[in-house]
């Protein structure tokens, strides 16, 4: 098995340090390398080719949030897992928009780092969804936004818009799969269709569609 190769970025050194002899204890993993700033991270995962990126979102010059949205853009992006000290910080819903696959405290347990590290090197998101949807719905809410994405939503069926919804209402796939009576692996092309129909990376992106394009409602049912 490959290890999974990881850069953390924080511009604290002793948080760096630690999130780096943390990683290290696992076999899966090797950390490859490490940058104390937005600009350095790009330098860094263009240079190393990271599969997984820990990107804090308050550094100085250039912050998480713009570190992310250039690394995504470019080819081969690895995957961004937002390192935070509080869930609802709307700096987190933007880096979320931005592309990150999900976000984790920096007071997360070991193991909790771990399984958060390995579920996005798998490329999965939505890391902890409940936490997830209050935190796009909250943010979502305030700035009342509104994505032009209406033909792409029109191109979804009925049941993959029905699993578009249950992916923002934090549903895992099992529990989509027991909502529509269905096989998991039939969840799983539908959610696989939703992304590519939208354009999407991940989970965690369909839930911020979901609700900035007014097709589930903060708050409602």
């Amino acid at each position: 098995m490959t290890a999974t190769r990881i850069v953390v970025v924080d511009d604290q050194d002793v948080v760096r340090t630690a999130f780096e002899l943390l990683l290290s204890t696992q076999p899966d993993f090797t950390v490859v390398g490490s940058a104390a700033d937005g600009e350095q991270a790009l330098r860094v995962c263009r240079e190393l080719h990271p599969d997984v990126v820990l990107m804090d979102i308050r550094m100085p010059g250039m912050d998480g949030i713009e570190a992310t949205r250039r690394l995504l853009a470019g080819r081969q992006p690895p995957r961004v897992l937002i390192l935070t000290t509080f869930d609802l910080d709307e700096l987190v819903y933007d880096a979320l928009d931005a592309g990150a696959s999900g976000f984790l405290l920096k007071e997360a347990t070991a193991e909790r780092v771990f399984d958060a590290v390995r579920v996005i090197a798998a490329g999965e998101a939505l890391l902890a969804p409940t936490v997830t949807r209050r935190l796009v719905a909250e943010f979502a809410r305030m700035r009342v936004r509104r994505r032009e994405l209406g033909p792409a939503l029109r191109t979804l069926t009925a049941r993959e818009t029905e699993v578009l919804r249950l992916i923002a209402e934090g549903l895992s796939n099992p529990e989509i799969a027991a909502r529509l009576v269905v096989g998991e692996e039939t969840v799983k092309s539908h959610v696989s269709r939703v992304l590519a129909k939208l354009g999407l990376r991940d989970r965690t992106q369909a839930v911020v569609v979901a609700y900035e394009s007014g097709l589930v409602v903060p708050g409602g049912p």
